[in-house]
């Protein structure tokens, strides 16, 4: 997938967006939906939050556009966007999980399960057969550093290149290119050590 969109860095579809033209907005929309809901699932893992998470973008982008200052394509402020909204989920769930202690001093155990129901894991391209695995990976993912979780992400999952994933980091190239390879070093040890003690 390019981040680059010849419909989406046309100027005249950015004034018009400033203009709160309604048809140049569905027309954002129905150009990048598959993008960012691809991006928001690479993070979030599942059909559903990653459905959510894509509402709360374009309802972002509608209310902020006229912020928008276009010293970056419109893709990439999207883009950046996109991920403060996964990452924002992530960080809401891993709080809840650490409140589920608390609560299960108060509520009934049948109150307790329903709160640690997390939704399935689900990723477009993995079938059945490769789901637990899969699902261990994306987990093994989720151990990483922020940064390095959104670098290695955009660059694997998504397919963006060193350069567009520098321009929605705000980094250089280079440390992309690092971020990925700590990355990836980081994902081996784990996988092997899970590997070895018969996890997978």
């Amino acid at each position: 997938m390019q981040i680059s969109n010849a419909l989406v860095n046309d100027q005249v579809l950015i004034t018009r967006l400033k203009k709160g033209e309604r048809t140049a907005f569905k027309e954002l929309v129905e150009s990048l939906q598959d993008q960012v809901f691809n991006t928001a699932i690479g993070f979030v893992h599942n059909e559903k939050d990653a459905e959510d998470v894509a509402q709360e973008v374009f309802i972002e982008v509608y209310n902020s556009i006229n912020d928008f200052q276009e010293d970056s394509a419109l893709t990439t402020w999207v883009y950046r966007i996109a991920i403060n909204k996964s990452l924002n989920l992530l960080r809401y769930k891993k709080r809840k999980k650490r409140s589920w202690f608390f609560q299960a001093l108060f509520n009934s155990d049948d109150d307790v399960d329903q709160l640690q129901q997390d939704r399935p894991f689900y990723h477009p391209g993995v079938d059945l057969e490769n789901k637990e695995r899969s699902a261990m990976l994306f987990d093994a993912i989720g151990n990483l550093s922020e940064a390095q979780r959104v670098a290695f992400t955009l660059n694997k999952v998504e397919g963006l290149k060193y350069d567009e994933i520098a321009a929605i980091m705000e980094r250089s190239a280079s440390s992309v290119q690092g971020l990925i390879h700590r990355a990836k070093e980081q994902l081996k040890k784990e996988l092997y050590e899970a590997y070895t003690s018969g996890s997978i």
